[in-house]
């Protein structure tokens, strides 16, 4: 019989929580195939257990040692004192995968067993409904084989991408923060609805809906984005009066703008975990 893949989550936020459902949901795992640590907060570690019948041991080293897959899952600004305190038993044959933003392998691997295999991978909070938009990178040590089990943990969130870890901080611009730029946008189109006369309800309905039937034409017709926009754009009608008003503002650069600074953004907070690495 083959042996089963054991997980350790170090973290138990958001993120961990809806990579657990999709392992649990994909049938990647069981409930006792999963192990959940974190450094204090014991109320959240109840609620998985309860949620998703996961494993919360009380010698947290031991959930680090039994496992072949180290999920790091705490916050940023959490992983350095988590490495410092669980990484000496990290193994070179476990696979560590990180789900922190701004982390280098390289920072990783610094902290861990020479050889130790070492995945970034940048979700988005989409992962929550199954819809995450991931990209992954392959550190120093990582294989093929290691690269192929990280796309399938995460294809159970959602689509999978693989790019140079150079590119996570563009990926982070663009579909990391993607989410929220889209709520906003929603926010600004709902608001309009009522203002001009909708009640609340129906101007959600018709903004969600909307939002909902452009993104499927998009995947489902594989036109490019301006070729849709000029199908729907009559001259001297609605639609252009609306876009030309777009251009005014600047639509475009702002939205571009955007995601090039949430970009540098993520080299910034990048540049607060570097050291010397390995040689």
């Amino acid at each position: 019989m083959e042996r089963q893949i054991r997980y350790c989550f170090i973290g138990a936020g958001s993120m961990a929580e809806a990579m657990i459902a999709g392992l649990l949901k994909k049938g990647m795992a069981e409930a006792e195939q999963i192990m959940v640590i974190n450094r204090q907060n014991r109320a959240r570690l109840a609620y998985l257990n309860r949620e998703y019948g996961v494993q919360i041991p009380e010698n947290k080293g031991d959930a680090i040692l039994q496992s072949d897959i180290v999920i790091l899952a705490a916050k940023p600004k959490d992983i350095p004192d988590a490495l410092t305190q669980w990484g000496p038993m990290i193994r070179t044959d476990h696979l560590v995968i990180s789900v922190a933003a701004g982390i280098s392998t390289a920072f990783i691997e610094h902290h861990l067993k020479e050889g130790t295999a070492v995945i970034r991978s940048m979700p988005n909070t989409s992962c929550t409904i199954g819809l995450s938009a991931t990209a992954i990178c392959q550190g120093r040590w990582a294989t093929r084989e290691n690269m192929e089990t990280a796309r399938s943990l995460f294809q159970a969130i959602g689509i999978v991408v693989e790019v140079p870890e150079e590119a996570m901080d563009t990926v982070t611009g663009l579909s990391g923060s993607g989410p929220a730029y889209i709520y906003y946008m929603v926010e600004a189109m709902q608001q309009a609805g009522v203002e001009a006369g909708l009640n609340t309800d129906i101007a959600r309905q018709l903004t969600l809906q909307t939002l909902l039937g452009a993104a499927h034409m998009l995947m489902e017709t594989e036109e490019e984005p301006a070729e849709l926009r000029r199908k729907v754009t009559s001259p001297g009608g609605t639609t252009m009066a609306g876009l030309e008003t777009l251009r005014q503002y600047q639509f475009e650069k702002a939205v571009q703008s955007a995601i090039f600074r949430a970009k540098e953004r993520s080299k910034e907070l990048g540049g607060t975990f570097t050291t010397t690495v390995k040689s």
